[in-house]
């Protein structure tokens, strides 16, 4: 009878240690906020103008690069890595109006986290980091995290996007609302947003005639 109580509690922790390691790969504790959804809007601790700035910096070069690369030019996405991935830095840009029509959260990649509160980047296969640049989105099709769009780097730094399968794509993990002081899940190196924004930005790319571009900076 011992044995068989001993073997059922070896089976209880052995479970328990295998979700533990799946939670806490794509998951992390979260803070008790009240949804905002998917408009625009930035955490109070963050400085506002200065996010702002930064983006219409981007924004700048954006719409030189959309003219003269036959890109869409009226709205492009940018992602800003210096926000807390608690925090929505992910952005529907307007480019004609110099406008944010919307912003979502985004994971980054878990082997851009060492630790100490900065990122490090890599364009490294199995590096599982993030790369910085402009990206092409491409085409959507339907893979292991169901639907998500092929990204193509356009720059030194991003160039592998493909051959490392950096896809956009949704999960679960990531929530609509802001859980800052606490991050979010980590992916594999691909911007993966919550389910309900990668239908927002979904709508720009499918109903866009010219490629759609994403612009990943820190």
């Amino acid at each position: 009878m011992k044995i068989l109580i001993k073997l059922f509690i070896a089976v209880l922790l052995a479970g328990a240690t295998t979700g533990g390691t799946g939670y806490f790969f794509w998951y992390r504790p979260k803070s008790s906020l009240k949804p905002r959804g998917v408009a625009f809007g930035l955490h109070k601790s963050y400085d506002k103008g200065h996010i702002n700035l930064r983006l219409r910096q981007k924004a700048v070069e954006a719409r030189d690069f959309t003219r003269l690369n036959h890109y869409n030019k009226v709205h492009c996405f940018f992602i800003d890595m210096k926000i807390s991935s608690g925090a929505k830095r992910f952005f529907v840009h307007n480019l004609a109006k110099d406008s944010v029509e919307g912003a979502g959260l985004v994971a980054h990649g878990i082997g851009s986290d060492k630790g100490g509160g900065g990122l490090v980047f890599s364009n490294r296969p199995n590096s599982n980091c993030s790369s910085l640049g402009r990206y092409r989105i491409g085409k959507p099709y339907y893979g292991r995290f169901g639907l998500a769009y092929k990204l193509y780097g356009l720059e030194e730094s991003n160039d592998k996007a493909f051959e490392r399968f950096v896809v956009l794509h949704a999960h679960a993990c990531v929530p609509n609302e802001e859980v800052l002081p606490v991050s979010i899940c980590e992916s594999w190196g691909c911007p993966t947003v919550a389910p309900a924004f990668l239908g927002v930005v979904k709508d720009y790319i499918d109903n866009s005639a010219e490629p759609v571009l994403l612009w990943i900076y820190y």
